[in-house]
């Protein structure tokens, strides 16, 4: 290049300075190691002593489990078993009590002079209903004419020997009995044959 006189003129110089490089544009740079968060360590696999200590503590935790469980469902049955014995005792003081009651009515029933019919059938309805009413919550009378005297059901007002039945038979009943399902609420009144005596030893006494 010339200039307006005719001198040569320099071409300019290439600028020294660069701009900022791309990181692509360097193949060769090293990589940055710098951290940029909390590195993941596997643990070493456990040992055989430490393996069969997992697996006892398993194990034991299991059995715990199922104590637990156990003492859990014993409680609640308990539990239900007493409430309901609870019930069962409110019942039977109820009942005990209504049964004087059911008595009276029979009595009134079986006594002679009862002209008037409709009180006779007044009192019979009573009875009827009242027994129903026993009945249908579990409370059934007990009869024990002709079966063997049992202390644990029977109260006996007195004992005779009774022509045709065998020693120990209930013969009369002064009052029924009266179970509320499985449970004697009332013992009945009774009076049990007594075997007879030996005949030699009646015949002894006479000579006597």
């Amino acid at each position: 290049m010339t200039s307006k006189r005719g001198e040569p003129v320099a071409p300019p110089e290439e600028s020294t300075q660069t701009g900022p490089q791309n990181d692509s544009a360097a193949p060769n740079a090293e990589p940055d190691n710098t951290p940029t968060g909390l590195e993941v360590v596997e643990p070493p696999p456990p040992t055989r002593e430490q393996w069969d200590a997992l697996q006892r503590e398993r194990d034991e935790i299991a059995a715990q489990l199922l104590r637990k469980r156990a003492e859990f469902e014993n409680y609640r049955r308990r539990v239900e078993r007493d409430r309901l014995k609870s019930e069962e005792d409110v019942a039977v003081g109820i009942f005990r009590a209504l049964i004087p009651t059911l008595d009276n009515l029979e009595r009134a029933l079986g006594a002679s002079g009862a002209d008037d019919s409709s009180i006779r059938e007044g009192v019979a309805l009573i009875h009827r209903e009242l027994a129903a009413l026993l009945e249908s919550h579990g409370v059934v009378s007990h009869d024990p004419t002709g079966q063997p005297f049992d202390p644990l059901k029977h109260q006996a007002l007195a004992h005779e020997a009774v022509p045709g039945f065998v020693d120990g038979t209930v013969v009369e009943v002064f009052q029924k009995g009266y179970f509320l399902k499985d449970r004697l609420l009332r013992p009945a009144l009774v009076k049990v044959a007594k075997g007879e005596e030996p005949r030699d030893e009646v015949d002894s006494n006479a000579v006597h």
